[in-house]
């Protein structure tokens, strides 16, 4: 037809033609899937089980800082810094032989300090030095009796009875300067770390024994 304006069907086409965009999902991949699902069940049981390790230590903080109600834990009187025992200190045994201190490290000892005499507070420190040893059970042979003896005197007979029907404790006899009679517990490297209060209570003095024994587990040596 003269003057008309027509289109094909092919042309329409090509005018209103969008052009296709295509995006490409990645499909999830189950390996990797299980990997995230193992990592996530590590990190969880990791933190569980630092949880368990770190739950005596802080136990510990809270008792320590929280809960005491008298803001100290230990009985006995804490020696700060710990004295070691003096290297040249002349000492023997009651034989008269001559030893170094160096030959009582290794263990810890809970030490009587009294006159060869000893009067009645010596033999009560004796009696619960004794008793204390005994009542650690399995581990008496990790803590040593000595009986630091400060002047010349010979101690009775009867006295060495005693004390050798529970196990006799190094008798040592001591050169010089009188020490204070308390007892005294010291480290297996030799240092004086803790007095014992004056006529002291055996249960609670157990207890810092106990605490001791637990935390030098595998440093100290047992016997002698």
């Amino acid at each position: 037809m003269s003057g008309s304006n027509s289109s094909g069907p092919v042309g329409a086409m090509a005018d209103d033609a969008v052009p296709l965009a295509f995006t490409v999902h990645t499909m999830p991949s189950p390996v990797a899937d299980d990997a995230a699902r193992r990592t996530a069940s590590g990190r969880a049981k990791m933190l569980l089980l630092l949880l368990v390790c770190a739950a005596p230590v802080i136990a510990s903080y809270l008792a320590y800082f929280v809960i005491r109600p008298d803001g100290r834990t230990n009985y006995s009187d804490l020696i700060t810094p710990s004295r070691p025992i003096p290297s040249g200190l002349p000492l023997s045994d009651l034989d008269g032989r001559a030893f170094r201190p160096d030959a009582l490290k290794g263990q810890w000892l809970l030490v009587v300090v009294a006159g060869g005499a000893c009067d009645a507070v010596c033999e009560q420190h004796l009696w619960i030095q004794r008793q204390l040893r005994e009542a650690l059970g399995r581990d008496a042979n990790r803590l040593d009796k000595v009986w630091l003896i400060d002047d010349a005197a010979v101690p009775r007979a009867e006295t060495l009875t005693a004390i050798r029907s529970g196990g006799a404790p190094t008798t040592v006899n001591q050169a010089g300067e009188r020490l204070e009679s308390h007892m005294a517990i010291v480290d297996p490297m030799g240092d004086w770390m803790m007095r014992v209060p004056a006529n002291p209570e055996p249960a609670r003095l157990k207890r810092d024994v106990e605490r001791l024994l637990r935390a030098s587990s595998g440093w100290d040596r047992p016997g002698r």
